[in-house]
């Protein structure tokens, strides 16, 4: 009994005393807990857009090298004795060749008066309508600029494999063997891998006088 009377509420001696325990919100489970990401794994998307943009990255530098390869090919210039020189057709106007062949036979020019080769194979064929084809309209300038007509064959082709094919044909007919192509730089590339790729040992001498000129004609290449 206490001094007024009361239950004594004092524990006896021994019993252990059990203190009130204050909980905080963070003790508190919540009702529906987000289950965490188990570690190691990843979202499937993250992964697709890693692999994308290996993808992106890899075209990048494709683009890149084989811009710098039309480029360099473009740039240099393999002119020596070879068995024939060719030079590949572009736009006439009835028998006039345009700026940018005309730019190109003024190159073959060079070379013919440097002796290079004792051949000249014109190529290219002509479009609905044209009087005449861009081979002969090639032949006819040359010759006006002291090429000698006997020292000339003509060849079509609707594009510029199918005119190397000709070329190709025209080589073996003479038993010869390495050409000398000549075009725009930009175009260098193409059509010496074309030569190649049909047998022929090909060098190539770009004109420098083309107006046809710039990353746009490089890109145009590439397409």
């Amino acid at each position: 009994m206490t001094e007024q009377g009361g239950a004594d509420t004092t524990p006896p001696s021994g019993t252990p005393v059990v203190e009130p325990v204050m909980r905080t919100e963070a003790d508190v489970t919540p009702v529906n807990p987000q289950r965490p990401q188990q570690p190691g794994r990843r979202s499937p998307w993250r992964r697709v857009r890693r692999v994308g943009y290996v993808l992106v990255a890899l075209l990048a530098i494709y683009y890149l090298a084989m811009l710098w390869w039309v480029h360099t090919v473009g740039t240099s210039d393999q002119a020596r004795p070879v068995d024939a020189i060719v030079v590949m057709g572009a736009a006439q106007y009835d028998g006039r060749p345009s700026a940018q062949l005309a730019a190109r036979l003024d190159h073959v020019v060079d070379l013919w008066d440097r002796g290079l080769a004792p051949l000249v194979i014109t190529t290219g064929g002509n479009r609905p309508g044209d009087r005449f084809t861009e081979a002969q309209a090639s032949a006819a300038y040359l010759v006006d600029h002291g090429v000698p007509e006997s020292a000339i064959v003509e060849v079509g082709g609707a594009t510029s494999f199918g005119s190397l094919e000709l070329v190709r044909d025209q080589i073996r007919i003479r038993g010869l063997q390495s050409v000398l192509l000549v075009s725009d730089p930009y175009h260098s590339l193409r059509i010496r891998l074309s030569a190649q790729e049909l047998g022929l040992t090909a060098y190539v001498s770009p004109t420098r006088t083309s107006p046809v000129t710039g990353w746009a004609a490089l890109w145009r290449e590439m397409k």
